[in-house]
């Protein structure tokens, strides 16, 4: 695979050469094959770049500016994503290449497999946390239960003790009315008793008064 760097050697634009320098300089650096096609002085290398730039990534006006990269037929960007690349330490996913041994730089494989492999760990952390939560409201709603049942069970053993001391409680007023009328018997058979003896002691009276007045009579 070969890497066309498409220039414009004869570019009055300072800004132009600038990037271009940018572009080769640094694939020289990273010993990349590339080749330098002049759109300057070969209108067929001018007309093919034009033409097989994207239109998305063509200016406002259609014509795009050099630099412009392509490997083989592909196109890879221009300056500015060129330089997003370099920034990012992805050169060679930039230009479809894989990097050599010792690079920095992971294959685009790699960082793909990474980020499913980080996608599926993601999965499985939401599944685990979505079954912890469903067993966790499963362990909430069982203790909710059991309380309620707790509950329950309180207010039912509640109302017993309720019914028994006012069992109690009526059985209790039953004896002491009870003992109230024993009680007040035993004062009415204690007066009555009391009357009687009073009625036996009058009549013992009257009868000795009546004995002494016959002896008196005779005597007399």
């Amino acid at each position: 695979m070969v890497i066309k760097v498409f220039l414009a050697s004869s570019s009055g634009s300072t800004a132009i050469k600038k990037k271009q320098q940018d572009v080769v300089g640094f694939l020289e650096a990273l010993k990349v094959d590339y080749a330098q096609l002049d759109i300057a002085c070969n209108e067929e290398n001018r007309m093919w770049m034009r033409q097989n730039v994207p239109e998305d990534k063509k200016p406002a006006n259609g014509i795009p500016l050099p630099p412009q990269i392509f490997n083989e037929e592909g196109y890879c960007g221009d300056y500015d994503t060129f330089f997003d690349a370099k920034e990012d330490n992805s050169v060679y996913a930039f230009l479809g290449l894989p990097p050599p041994p010792g690079s920095k730089e992971v294959p685009v494989e790699e960082r793909n497999g990474d980020a499913h492999v980080e996608e599926e760990q993601a999965e499985e952390a939401d599944e685990e946390e979505g079954e912890g939560g469903e067993e966790e409201a499963e362990e909430e709603a069982a203790n909710d239960e059991a309380t309620e049942e707790e509950t329950a069970g309180d207010e039912a053993l509640a109302e017993e003790e309720e019914e028994a001391v006012g069992e109690t409680d009526e059985q209790a007023q039953a004896e002491e009315e009870e003992q109230e009328e024993e009680d007040l018997q035993s004062e009415e058979e204690e007066e009555l008793r009391q009357l009687e003896e009073q009625d036996d002691e009058g009549s013992e009276v009257v009868f000795l008064w009546f004995v002494a007045s016959c002896i008196f009579f005779k005597t007399s």
